[in-house]
């Protein structure tokens, strides 16, 4: 694990780079997404320490960021921390590596709760966040290029006005990758810590981005990008 703010990447460099990973290098994508998802934990678990708390909440999306969060939930049971995961979106479209993690967790008998998008949203992640002493941000990654849909920057502003310290795991969802700045223009979660995979994204250099990533951690996938 480093923290590593000289290269950078952008969304396509992103796309790239995991599929030079998966592609040349060979490595399965499962297993990017599992040494991501353990590695975020070691940053979250630390930040659990310092502040002697134990309860988390994870909100996580359908794509292979929610995947991320899914190991990260996984990893943090095994440390005896009371974690919960809440799925903003239909479950039936979750596939892939991310469904092989949720599927886990199943298993696991890790609590997995699925919101559903046409119900009262913000009220059900306020129940269900409550008593929480951390949330992490695993709805959207950096593939997200256009403004997200509704309810979704309803769910941003919603876990914003928490009050809870909150990590983003790769990219506080809703902000650009390129731009640092949210794809709505208005809408994007605001983190203590971001635990971003890899490399520095682009646009978190940019002015204003700070004010969504928090704190910038570089955390590594198991394959570092080549100069």
């Amino acid at each position: 694990m480093k923290n590593d703010t000289k290269s950078t990447m952008s969304r396509a460099k992103v796309r790239q780079f995991d599929a030079w990973a998966i592609k040349e290098i060979q490595i399965p994508s499962v297993v990017l997404m599992e040494n991501a998802g353990k590695n975020c934990t070691a940053v979250i678990y630390d930040i659990l320490k310092i502040s002697n708390a134990n309860r988390v909440t994870i909100i996580a999306g359908t794509g292979n960021n929610g995947g991320d969060g899914y190991v990260v939930a996984r990893h943090l049971f095994n440390l005896s921390i009371d974690v919960k995961v809440l799925i903003c979106g239909d479950e039936q479209k979750i596939g892939g590596d991310a469904k092989t993690n949720l599927t886990i967790l199943r298993n696991m008998k890790i609590p997995v709760t699925s919101i559903d998008l046409n119900s009262s949203v913000c009220e059900k992640i306020i129940e269900h966040s409550l008593g929480s002493n951390l949330i992490i941000d695993a709805i959207f990654g950096t593939g997200l290029s256009g403004p997200c849909r509704e309810p979704y920057p309803a769910i941003i502003q919603c876990i914003n006005g928490l009050g809870i310290p909150i990590v983003a795991v790769d990219i506080p969802s809703g902000l650009d990758c390129d731009l640092g700045r949210p794809t709505d223009g208005t809408n994007a979660i605001k983190a203590l810590t971001t635990v971003t995979f890899a490399a520095m994204k682009q646009g978190f250099e940019y002015p204003g981005a700070e004010e969504y990533t928090g704190k910038v951690i570089t955390s590594s996938i198991g394959i570092e990008p080549t100069p």
